[in-house]
């Protein structure tokens, strides 16, 4: 399992940023992003948590708690669904997973 140092080195390589572009786009200090990535020091949950935004991941993955990177986009519509009343809710998770077992069917058929 990789350390958030190393996790964090990861995406930015992913995303093609250097140290120093991961920095602007989080309000952090190049060089202090270079300490993470080495281990050497930890970030607060309020650094860590710009840091993901900034790459685009999640809190969850970025600090090792998930292996699964979730699109931020994909949670956001999840939270927009979750916001919904009730019956809204259920019809829209109804059709979901009518989509989802469609896709299923379609993969275990190899079509």
């Amino acid at each position: 399992m990789m350390s958030f140092g190393q996790k964090m080195a990861f995406c930015r390589k992913e995303k093609k940023l250097s140290q120093a572009e991961l920095g602007k786009l989080s309000g952090i200090n190049g060089d202090i992003i270079g300490k993470y990535e080495r281990d050497e020091i930890k970030p607060s949950i309020d650094i860590a948590s710009k840091l993901a935004d900034a790459l685009d991941v999640s809190l969850d993955y970025l600090t090792g708690k998930t292996e699964i990177e979730l699109d931020n986009s994909i949670i956001q519509r999840v939270v927009e669904i979750q916001n919904l009343p009730i019956e809204d809710k259920a019809h829209i998770l109804y059709t979901l997973d009518g989509l989802l077992q469609n896709v299923r069917t379609k993969l275990a058929f190899g079509r």
